[in-house]
């Protein structure tokens, strides 16, 4: 399983910015590497996030609640999630109306991160 570390993150965060505006930064650095290193999570030595769409999600929900950046938390998170996808194989397929209600849904706390994974793998 591929990672994306803090860096690669920022990365992200920064073509979000560059690409469709908002104020760059970092809101609260520890809430981004809680975010970051979520989809990692063991318990007694077996992961708690078991497959790749759990471990993407984990880092979506995760990167948009924690709201670890001063804007585009929302667009970062999707773009991380997908991407964590992409190194790992699975392409996502959705137009960007899909995925912008995908993030705002999540923001508004209309499913949880079960139905999230449902429709990640619908994409």
């Amino acid at each position: 399983m591929k990672y994306l570390s803090i860096e690669e993150i920022l990365i992200l965060h920064e073509y979000q910015i560059n690409t469709y505006g908002g104020k760059a930064g970092i809101q609260d650095l520890r809430m981004l590497e809680s975010a970051v290193f979520r989809p990692q999570t063991t318990f007694d030595g077996k992961d708690l996030y078991e497959t790749v769409f759990e471990k993407a999600v984990a880092l979506l929900f995760s990167i948009i609640k924690n709201h670890p950046f001063v804007d585009g938390s929302k667009r970062t998170g999707l773009h991380a999630a997908i991407t964590f996808l992409e190194l790992n194989g699975h392409d996502i397929a959705a137009t960007d109306s899909k995925l912008v209600k995908l993030g705002l849904d999540i923001t508004s706390n209309l499913f949880d991160e079960k139905r999230a994974v449902e429709i990640l793998r619908g994409f």
